[in-house]
């Protein structure tokens, strides 16, 4: 499996350094005494009293997950594989899409759709290894990735999900407010979507459910749970946690531009 990591990495080499992002002092950001943003600090609110989740986030690490032959540097936890808390016997696969996961990954994950520049799926965007921004009003949140220039729509507005949304790499998503977390439902998912850089598929019934948690200024974290009975028995549930960025911003990141890996991706 850690070859699929391995050829994952190699299409994300283009993702700007650190030391390359925009450096601007945001005004409300709350500081210590030395005047660094103050990461602990209180859940900021809306006017109308709600958790304020704007801001660019970016997925927390895990170093254990660095796959042998990179650089060392750590990923989001669940960037490489969802079911990274299970035994493999404990996946509960269909039949089909046990057999797909074998296949992507003896083919090293040569084809993953962001090795041909096609946009990250919901939820693998929760666990992206570039940063992602949120911004929020009272009646949709947009999120806004880095990775692929792209954007997604949360309706706050008590409309309900489409009986046949068109099928897209975002799918529909329709939001509300259980106390302090934002509840978010997507579904419409296209089917050629990898769920994690490993290749776990999903089927055009994937429903997934996200819950965002603002637990302080800097940290926020997402219980994700794919619902998909087509491809699993049964639900799957995990969480990635979230860190803020403050005093930057996104840059743009367009994947065709000096794509160089591509052809390098030949599989077994």
């Amino acid at each position: 499996m850690k070859s699929a990591g391995l050829m994952v990495l190699a299409v994300t080499l283009g993702v700007p350094a650190t030391g390359q992002w925009i450096n601007y002092p945001a005004p409300g950001v709350p500081r210590t005494k030395d005047g660094k943003p103050a990461l602990t600090a209180r859940v900021p609110h809306t006017r109308d009293g709600r958790p304020d989740l704007s801001g660019v986030w970016h997925g927390e690490s895990a170093p254990s997950d660095a796959p042998q032959g990179t650089n060392g540097d750590a990923l989001p936890k669940y960037f490489l594989d969802i079911t990274r808390d299970l035994a493999p016997a404990d996946v509960p696969f269909q039949p089909w899409a046990a057999d797909l996961y074998e296949e992507r990954k003896a083919n090293f994950g040569k084809d993953d759709p962001i090795s041909r520049c096609l946009p990250l799926g919901v939820p693998r965007t929760d666990a992206d290894g570039v940063p992602m921004k949120i911004i929020q009003t009272s009646n949709l949140v947009v999120i806004l990735q880095e990775g692929d220039a792209s954007f997604r729509q949360v309706f706050l507005d008590g409309r309900p999900l489409p009986a046949d949304p068109q099928p897209s790499w975002r799918g529909y998503s329709v939001g509300k407010w259980d106390g302090e977390i934002l509840v978010v439902e997507t579904r419409g998912l296209r089917d050629r979507g990898w769920l994690d850089a490993f290749g776990h598929p999903h089927s055009d019934a994937l429903r997934v459910v996200e819950r965002f948690r603002r637990r302080d200024f800097g940290h926020m974290d997402i219980q994700i749970t794919i619902d998909d009975p087509k491809a699993y028995r049964g639900p799957l549930t995990y969480t990635q946690s979230q860190v803020l960025m403050p005093d930057t911003d996104l840059l743009e990141l367009v994947c065709n531009e000096n794509e160089r890996d591509s052809t390098h991706l030949v599989g077994k």
